[in-house]
C-alpha cells in the first residue's frame, strides 16, 4: 500500500471519486423519494382503507419506522468502514440498498397476499434503512477525505447534488408515469418501474467503487497504525459532546430536507389542492433548483466559513418557512414554485455544510462510526418522522401551516448546536483532533 495525501489527487481521480461516492448515494435517495412522491398510490396498494387520511398516516408511519434501522445501520457499517476499509464497506452499503429496492417492485399488494403485503414492504423498508445508515456518511468520508483542505465543501456539495438530483429523477420517473398510465395501470404495475430501476443503478455504482482506491487519509492511518480497535467505544467514550452539538444541527438538514423534498409533494396536494401531476412539476422544478444552487452552497462554506454558513442557513429558514408553506397552500401554481423554492435555499445550505461538518468534525479513527451514528440519530428523529409529524400537525390544529412553526423551533436548536462547534473549514482532516490533542487543532496551510 502506498501513501499519499489530498494535494495529490489528481482532478480526473477526483471526478471519479466524486461519481462512484455520488451514484450510492442516488440509488438511497432515489428509492426514499420515489416512495414519498407515489405515497398516496402505495397507500391504497397496500393499506386499503375507506379513510383516505388514515391509510396516508399508516404509509408515513412505514417510512419512519425504516429510519428506526438507520443508527443501527450506521453503527454496524460505521464500526466496518473505521477498521477494514471506507471502500469495501460502501460496496457492501449498495449492494444491499439496491437489493432491497429492487424487490419492492415486485412485491405483491394486500389484494393479493392479505396482511403480509403491508408486513413484507415494512421488513424489506428496515432493510433499505440499515444500508442506507452506512451510506452517507461514508460517502461523504470518502469525498472529504480526497479533498483538497481548502475546497472540501465544494466538493462535498456534489453529495448533496446527488441527492437532490435523485428526487428530482423520481419525479420525473413518477410525473411521467402519471400523465401517461391511466389510473388502473398505475395501480396495476406502473408504481413499481421506478422501484425496479435501482437494480442496474446498484450494479453499476458497485462496478465504479471497486474502481478506486482508498483514501489517502484512511491509507496514512493504516500505515501509521492508528485505525481503531474499537470505533463504537471510542466514539462513546470520547465524542460525545460533538455528537450532540453536531446532531443538534443536522436536525435541522434533516427536517428542512425532508419537508421541502418528500412531504411537499403531499401538502401540495392536501393543502393547496393541486393535482398529483401539478405537484410533482412543482416538486421536479424546485429540486433541479436546489441541485444546481449546492456547488454555489459549498463555494459560500468554503469562503465565509462553517459557523457563517450554520448562521446563514438558519436564519434563512426561520424567516422563510412561514411564507413558504404559505405560499405553498394558496392553490397557484405559481406562488407555490416561489414557495418551495425559498424553503430549498434553506434546507441547500444546511445540507452542503453538514456533508462538510461530518467528516471535519471527527478525527480519521472513527470519523466513520462517529459521523454515521450523528447523521443517522437526527434523520431517524427528525426527517424520517417529518411527513408523520406534519400530516399530525395539520390534522390536530386544522392549521396547514402548522408544521411552519415545528421548523422554526428545530432552527433555533440548531443554531445553538451549530455554534457549539469549532470552525473547521480549512484544517487537514488527517490532523482532526482526538480528545487528548483538543487543544492542538490549527488550520492546514
Amino acid at each position: 500500500m502506498t501513501s499519499t495525501t489530498t494535494a495529490d489527487v489528481s482532478p480526473k481521480t477526483l471526478r471519479k471519486v466524486i461519481v462512484a461516492a455520488s451514484i450510492g448515494n442516488f440509488v438511497e435517495w432515489f428509492d426514499f423519494a420515489v416512495y414519498g412522491f407515489l405515497a398516496t398510490t402505495i397507500a391504497q396498494q397496500f393499506f386499503p382503507s375507506e379513510d383516505a387520511s388514515a391509510a396516508l398516516l399508516k404509509t408515513f408511519a412505514v417510512f419512519a419506522v425504516a429510519f428506526a434501522f438507520r443508527p443501527l445501520g450506521g453503527v454496524v457499517f460505521g464500526m466496518l468502514g473505521d477498521k477494514i476499509s471506507r471502500k469495501r464497506t460502501l460496496a457492501m452499503t449498495i449492494l444491499l440498498m439496491a437489493a432491497a429496492t429492487t424487490l419492492i417492485g415486485v412485491l405483491p399488494t394486500y389484494a393479493a397476499i392479505g396482511v403480509m403485503a403491508p408486513i413484507l414492504l415494512t421488513l424489506i423498508r428496515c432493510a433499505q434503512g440499515f444500508s442506507a445508515g452506512g451510506e452517507y456518511a461514508g460517502a461523504c468520508a470518502f469525498l472529504m477525505e480526497h479533498s483538497p483542505n481548502h475546497k472540501r465543501a465544494w466538493y462535498g456539495s456534489f453529495i448533496p447534488v446527488s441527492t437532490f438530483s435523485a428526487f428530482a429523477a423520481a419525479a420525473v420517473a413518477a410525473y411521467a408515469l402519471e400523465a401517461s398510465l391511466s389510473v388502473e395501470a398505475m395501480n396495476s404495475w406502473g408504481w413499481r418501474v421506478p422501484f425496479l430501476i435501482a437494480a442496474p443503478l446498484g450494479l453499476v455504482g458497485l462496478y465504479m467503487r471497486s474502481k478506486l482506491d482508498e483514501t489517502p487519509t484512511f491509507q496514512t492511518a493504516a500505515q501509521e497504525h492508528d485505525v481503531a480497535h474499537s470505533p463504537l467505544k471510542e466514539t462513546l467514550r470520547n465524542h460525545g459532546a460533538a455528537i450532540c452539538c453536531l446532531g443538534a444541527f443536522v436536525s435541522l438538514t434533516a427536517l428542512s430536507f425532508y419537508m421541502f423534498t418528500t412531504y411537499f409533494a403531499t401538502y401540495l396536494q392536501v393543502a393547496g389542492g393541486l393535482s398529483r401531476a401539478g405537484a410533482l412539476l412543482v416538486s421536479l422544478i424546485a429540486l433541479i433548483f436546489a441541485a444546481a444552487i449546492c456547488p454555489l452552497a459549498g463555494l459560500y462554506s468554503d469562503r465565509v466559513g462553517r459557523r457563517v454558513t450554520v448562521m446563514t442557513a438558519c436564519a434563512l429558514l426561520i424567516v422563510a418557512v412561514y411564507p413558504s408553506f404559505l405560499m405553498a397552500s394558496s392553490g397557484s401554481f405559481t406562488a407555490s414554485i416561489i414557495g418551495v423554492m425559498l424553503l430549498a435555499v434553506g434546507a441547500v445550505l444546511c445540507g452542503v455544510v453538514t456533508a462538510a461538518l461530518l467528516s471535519e468534525t471527527f478525527p480519521t479513527r472513527t470519523r466513520y462510526t462517529a459521523s454515521a451514528i450523528t447523521y443517522n440519530m437526527a434523520y431517524t428523529l427528525f426527517g424520517g418522522t417529518a411527513p408523520l409529524v406534519a400530516t399530525w400537525l395539520i390534522s390536530s390544529t386544522g392549521s396547514n401551516v402548522s408544521p411552519a412553526f415545528y421548523l422554526i423551533a428545530v432552527a433555533a436548536l440548531a443554531l445553538a448546536g451549530g455554534l457549539a462547534l469549532p470552525e473547521t473549514s480549512r484544517i487537514s482532516l488527517h490532523d482532526v483532533p482526538g480528545p487528548e490533542k483538543k487543544h492542538t487543532l490549527q488550520p492546514a496551510t
